[in-house]
Order: C-alpha cells, then structure tokens, then sequence
C-alpha cells in the first residue's frame, strides 16, 4: 500500500516499557500480579454487589459498573503488555491497534462519567436524604450509568475516526506499551494539529465538566457535613464519600496529565509513567480501597465468608450419601 514515495505502515511495533532485557522478568511477574489482582478484586466486589441484597443501592450499582470499567480497561491492553515481556516480536497489527486504542478511550471515558454520576448520588444520599429514593429510582441509576457508556462510547468513536484517516509512513516503532492517541500522533507523517486540538477540546471538557460535578457536589456535602449536630452523623457522611474521593484523586491526576494536553508538550517517557498509574496500579486498588474503607461492603464480605464457612462445616459433618 502506497501513496506517493512513501509505504504506509501496516504494523506497528509496541517498545513497551523497557527495552533492557535484565528488567523483563521481574517486571513480567510485578505486572502479573497487578493484574491478577485487578482480575480477583474487581470480579470479587462485582459478586459480592450481585449477591449481598443490603448492597443493592444506587451507590453500589454504580460501584458494581465502576468496577466493570476497570476490569475492562485493563483487559484492553494488559494481556499484550505481559507478552511483549516474553517475546521478542512486540508488533501489532494496525487494526488491532485502532481496536485497542478504541476500546480504550471509550472505557476511560465511561469512567469519567461514572465518578461524576457516584458524586451527585452522594451529593442526594446526604444532602437530600428524605427524597433519595424518589431522586435516585432505579430507572434513574440505569439512564446514568448508560449514558456513561454512550458519553464514552461516542468519544471514542469520534476521536478515532479523525485519527484513522492520518497516514503513517514510518517509523513505526510506538513509544509506548499501548496504543494511545500521542503516541500515534507523533508517528503520523501529516499535520496532526487538528487531532491535537480535538484531543484537548473533547477530552478536556469532557474531564473538566464532570470534575466541576464532583467539586459542585462536594461543595455542598462539605456544607451538610459542617451543619450536622451529631459527630456521628458527620463520620458516617464523611466515609461513604472518602472512597469515592480517594478514587477521583488517583484517576484524574496522573489521567489528565496524560490526556489534557498536546502530545507535543508532553513527553512519552512521562506519559507512560502516568498511564502505568492510572490503567494499571488505580482499577487495583479501587476494590481494595472500597472495601477496606467501606462498613457496608466489610459487613457483606463477613456474612457471605460466615455463610461460606457455615455451609462447608455442615457439609464436612453430614454423613455421605450412599
């Protein structure tokens, strides 16, 4: 396939993040585990959602999608950073390529959303705490979170469709363990400003109108909080939302250093540093961090543990059958 002198590439190579042979294997096994955990956390609190009727509420069916978001978004892209440890072939095929960096715009995009759709219900669960049922109906909850998906969905869709139609005429080497749209970028051989702009533009006021919910909504829950009576009520306000906080925080910084701003002003070497953080090390930690913060979530994990334990005592008591 050519146009003019120039041959378009076809594959891609993926440098991942290191080329030194000596860090390969332990860097295998460190990222391994990440992912393990991700896999076990992430599908463990999406069970426990499912199964503990005390958790069927709309701050847990958003949780339950959160986790489903990041169980994805990590899948996008972690099984070929785990090979690229183990062979010495990193390519990638240019479909598959504009497949992962598809999937993944539109699963970081849907967890913006859903980190601004946890702080409203929050704002409601204890700003307005006798019409949260009536503000917050299931049918709400479920137009939210698909209107996440959709938000996230259509981003993506827009944004690599511009990126398509951009010839890359080598190299084809990604500085980068997956194909994100600065890396692209910075191998394409026609004028890029337009999908800078478009990058800044949708990504930034995608990520700054759902930061000024979170802080419009915290605004007020601060507010309740400092006006309760009661010390009690207060902690327990101010720990149903400290998770969620935490969460925020870990994402959006190292994610909107990375996607805020033109490639051109940033650097790869920094940007991978701050994807690891926000694809890998952040959907790790939000089950832990969820459940070792959260008396609800505890509380669901030493009933379900109890029953388990219960049923497997009768089970080794029971005579066998014949």
């Amino acid at each position: 396939m050519a146009r003019g002198n120039d041959t378009l590439v076809t594959r891609f190579i993926l440098q991942g993040l290191t080329s030194e042979p000596e860090l390969q294997p332990p860097l295998f096994f460190i990222f391994l585990v990440i992912y393990l955990l991700t896999l076990m956390g992430n599908l463990g609190l999406i069970a426990l959602i499912n199964a503990s009727p005390p958790l069927h509420t709309p701050m847990y069916f958003f949780l339950g999608n959160l986790s489903l978001v990041d169980l994805c978004y990590s899948s996008v892209f972690s099984p070929k950073l785990l090979m690229g440890f183990l062979v010495e072939n990193k390519t990638i095929s240019y479909s598959a390529c504009f497949a992962q960096h598809f999937f993944f715009l539109a699963f970081v995009t849907t967890e913006v959303f859903l980190l601004a759709a946890m702080a409203y219900d929050r704002y409601v669960a204890i700003c307005n705490p006798l019409l949260y049922t009536v503000v917050m109906p299931r049918k709400v909850c479920v137009q939210l979170v698909a209107g996440s998906y959709v938000g996230g969905i259509l981003n993506s869709l827009i944004q690599t469709c511009f990126l398509l139609p951009l010839p890359f005429c080598g190299p084809n080497v990604i500085n980068h363990f997956f194909c994100d749209t600065n890396p692209l970028l910075k191998l394409s051989c026609a004028d890029d400003r337009l999908n800078e702009l478009l990058l800044v533009a949708f990504n930034g006021t995608i990520s700054m109108s759902a930061l000024f919910v979170i802080v419009v909504s915290y605004v007020y829950i601060l507010l309740s909080i400092v006006r309760m009576r009661c010390a009690q009520g207060r902690h327990k306000a101010f720990s149903t939302c400290a998770s969620h906080l935490l969460t925020v925080t870990l994402f959006y910084v190292p994610a909107g250093l990375s996607h805020m701003q033109p490639g051109s002003k940033y650097p790869l070497e920094m940007e991978k540093v701050t994807a690891v953080f926000y694809t890998l090390v952040v959907p790790m930690l939000n089950p832990l961090i969820y459940s070792l913060r959260n008396t609800e979530v505890k509380d669901a994990l030493r009933k379900a543990a109890t029953k388990n334990g219960f049923v497997s005592c009768l089970r080794a008591k029971l005579p066998p059958i014949s």
